[in-house]
This record gives structure tokens, C-alpha cells and sequence, in this order.
């Protein structure tokens, strides 16, 4: 049985066949639907509501990034997942703004594709090597020195959220986040709580947003800087 379904909004043949075939390979993945454009990938996203969007930003009809933001405004546990063969920082930047969890180049497909989508779907957030390259120099100078390892903690680079600014969590969402500061993952959460991972990657999501964050590690850092959390 499948774990998790994906789309496809891509205008290009190759890849789209390129993309296909890889799925097609394992079977813990299912390809549901297959767009070549803005309108269609949003009414097939809305009408098979996938786990994972795997966009494409350059696309008739208009940019990728309208479809990412709808999706994480209307189903925010998609993962959505960037394959694009722009790599400058406005359109990597724009994308993670809008709510894209992994960002892969297209020349680098020699990556393997399903191990990517299993990554993003365990709550990582796989980044083609270049643009992770030039983010951390563009992050590199904002940091005051000494900083380094508070970075690598997660904290350093993202604006935190303000004592003022911060919005409390539910009891669901805390008790997520206090599980997840224990080492557990976001599969071992679900079964944990007794619910579905999906349910457990909408309140980390959530989480992220409260706190300003993108990733577990910064969440943690925050919700123990804010006092939510005890060592």
C-alpha cells in the first residue's frame, strides 16, 4: 500500500516522463494526478488534495509559487517540493516564503527522486547542495561573530518570534512540540497521540508559523527561549 500520494504541475515532457518513471519504481508512493499548468495544477491539487506537491515554478498561465501558496493556505500538511531550473536567491527565497519545504534543481536529478519525497514526508527539507551553498553565504555576514553555533542550533538565521509576537500554542500543537524536543519523530508522535501523521505535520506546521520558524530544531530553540519549553 502506498504511504503518501504526490502531484505533478509540470509543463515540460521530459521531465514529466522523467518523473513518472521514477515514481512508477516504488511502490510506497502514488502518483495521482499529472498537471502541464497553473489552472490545472490547482484544480487537481483541490480536487485529489495530494501529501505531496512536486512544483514546478515557471508554468503557463503563471508562476509555480501561486500554486504553493494556495497550497499552504487551503492544506497546509502537502509537503511541496520545488524542482526548478532557477536557483537565484529571489525565486528559492520567494518559494520557502510561500510554503515550499524542499527545493531541488533539475540538473540535479540524479538524486533519487522517491528518497527525496520520503525525506521531505519525515519532516526533512532536502535542498540541491548549490542553493543550500548560497544561502548559508547569504546568512553568513548577518550573523554576529560567535554565532556560528547558535546557527547550526537553528536559531540565528530567522527573525524570532518576540515575546510580544508570540501566539500560544494549543494543547495539541504543545504536546507535539514537547514530544518532538524528547527526540521523537513526527511518525512516532502520531502513533503516540493516536492520530495520523498527517494530523501531527499540521500542528508542526502550525507550530512553525506561530514561532517564525522553519524547522524543528529552530522550533525547539524558540519555544525554549520563550520559556515553553524546560531543558
Amino acid at each position: 500500500m502506498p504511504n503518501f500520494s504526490v502531484l505533478i504541475v509540470e509543463d515540460q515532457l521530459s521531465f514529466r516522463d522523467a518523473f513518472t518513471r521514477s515514481l512508477a519504481s516504488v511502490s510506497d508512493i502514488k502518483l495521482v494526478g499529472i498537471a502541464t499548468d497553473l489552472a490545472q495544477g490547482r484544480s487537481l491539487f483541490d480536487r485529489l488534495l495530494p501529501d505531496v506537491l512536486l512544483v514546478d515554478l515557471d508554468l503557463p498561465g503563471g508562476s509555480g509559487i501561486e500554486l504553493i501558496r494556495h497550497a499552504a493556505q487551503t492544506r497546509p500538511q502537502c509537503e511541496v517540493m520545488v524542482i526548478s531550473v532557477f536557483g537565484d536567491e529571489q525565486h528559492v527565497l520567494s518559494s520557502i516564503e510561500a510554503g515550499a519545504t524542499g527545493y531541488l534543481l533539475k540538473d540535479s536529478l540524479a538524486l533519487d527522486l522517491p528518497e527525496q519525497l520520503r525525506c521531505l514526508r519525515a519532516g526533512g527539507s532536502p535542498i540541491s547542495p548549490v542553493i543550500a551553498r548560497r544561502l548559508l553565504l547569504r546568512l553568513a555576514p548577518a550573523l554576529p561573530q560567535g554565532a556560528a553555533a547558535s546557527a547550526t542550533a537553528g536559531s540565528a538565521h530567522h527573525p524570532p518570534a518576540s515575546d510580544e509576537d508570540a501566539v500560544a500554542l494549543s494543547e495539541q500543537e504543545s504536546k507535539v512540540l514537547h514530544l518532538a524536543a524528547k527526540g521523537f519523530t513526527f511518525d512516532e508522535i502520531a502513533k503516540f497521540m493516536q492520530v495520523s501523521p498527517h494530523t501531527v505535520m499540521t500542528y508542526v506546521k502550525r507550530v512553525y508559523r506561530k514561532l517564525h520558524v522553519r524547522s524543528k530544531v529552530e522550533a525547539i530553540y524558540e519555544a525554549r527561549r520563550l520559556g515553553w519549553l524546560r531543558d
